[in-house]
């Protein structure tokens, strides 16, 4: 049967009094074999512990909440199945489709694949709502209820991308790769990107960021054993070959976010900073430093090179520098008094 893109199907129902008119499309019963996955769906990996229980509950209760999917036609010689061909309003998006015709050309056209053997098959593309289709197999159910929507590729994965995003959150390389086919595959600057999904700029950078991490390191990412806090950290590092090895120290020894930037702080130019030598005090040990603490009975500071410097002394109250000034005061009158008679005096 070759199927219209703007109306149902008999295997959606057996009557029109079986479908729902909602906004954008309609709801339907939709055969679950019928059915294909996103070719965009920015989720890669699916928990197979999570469908399974997700499965049981679809066995006592059924789908509770619909799936969304757009209308499909597979355009097959017998035993073999051609290029996708995906209907948007009206319109055919994937290459090797049929393009936008008026209804003499395609009539025409379609007249043509019969006598070529060509045969159409309506199938339906998932939009939202995959691991409920994928539980509904593991279920053996027929049938799945689903809104059939007619919708653009740019949309379609804009929604595949906040469904996962607010119902499973995608892992971190998922999220990050999904943004980058928005952006490569729709023109879309990451500001436009911003306010098609609702996150704020920034966000949207730093998450694009773990794309340049070295592929062995994005595979730790994506399967949950390092965290996005960790990536981020070893961006700062200036080649893979010290990403990969600090990767590997964070795992093995369980090291936070925290330790992690320090490590990494270790091996850039704030490490080096920190990493200066201490100057050394030629006076720290000096015979006249403890004479002048002797004297004064307090503690004496040199500090200064052989050359030039300065004496600290050390006093604890008022009385304390009462004491200490008069101490120099009567040694400056002595040695006034003495000029004459070579005394060099305790310094």
């Amino acid at each position: 049967m070759v199927g219209n893109a703007t109306e149902p199907n008999k295997t959606e129902s057996n009557s029109q009094e079986g479908l729902k008119p909602v906004q954008g499309g309609y709801l339907a019963e939709v055969r679950v074999d019928d059915i294909r996955p996103n070719a965009q769906q920015p989720r890669q990996i699916f928990d197979e512990d999570e469908l399974l229980e997700l499965s049981r509950s679809i066995k006592e209760v059924g789908v509770l909440q619909p799936i969304v999917v757009r209308r499909s036609t597979l355009i097959d010689r017998p035993g073999t199945i051609k290029n996708k061909t995906t209907s948007v309003g009206g319109a055919e998006s994937k290459s090797g489709a049929i393009g936008a015709k008026t209804g003499e050309e395609q009539s025409s056209q379609l007249s043509n694949q019969r006598e070529a053997g060509l045969q159409q098959t309506t199938h339906y593309e998932i939009i939202m709502g995959e691991r409920r289709w994928r539980a509904t197999r593991l279920a053996g159910l027929d049938t799945i209820p689903a809104i059939v929507k007619t919708t653009s590729d740019d949309t379609m994965l804009r929604d595949a991308l906040l469904e996962n995003l607010h119902r499973v959150a995608l892992n971190p390389l998922e999220e990050a790769a999904a943004y980058q086919q928005m952006i490569d595959e729709f023109g879309l600057t990451q500001d436009g990107l911003s306010k098609s999904i609702s996150k704020s700029r920034p966000q949207i950078a730093n998450t694009l960021r773990l794309l340049k991490l070295p592929p062995s390191v994005q595979r730790k990412v994506s399967s949950g054993v390092l965290s996005a806090g960790h990536a981020r950290a070893l961006l700062t590092l200036p080649d893979e070959k010290s990403m990969t090895t600090l990767a590997d120290k964070i795992i093995a020894e369980g090291l936070s976010v925290r330790s992690t930037e320090e490590l990494v702080a270790l091996q850039t130019g704030q490490a080096k900073k920190k990493a200066k030598k201490p100057r050394v005090n030629a006076w720290a040990d000096s015979p006249v430093r403890q004479d002048l603490e002797s004297h004064f009975d307090t503690k004496v500071a040199i500090k200064g090179t052989k050359k030039h410097g300065k004496i600290e002394i050390v006093f604890s109250s008022p009385e304390d520098m009462d004491r200490i000034v008069a101490i120099l005061l009567e040694k400056n009158q002595s040695a006034s008094n003495d000029s004459h008679s070579g005394d060099k005096g305790w310094v």
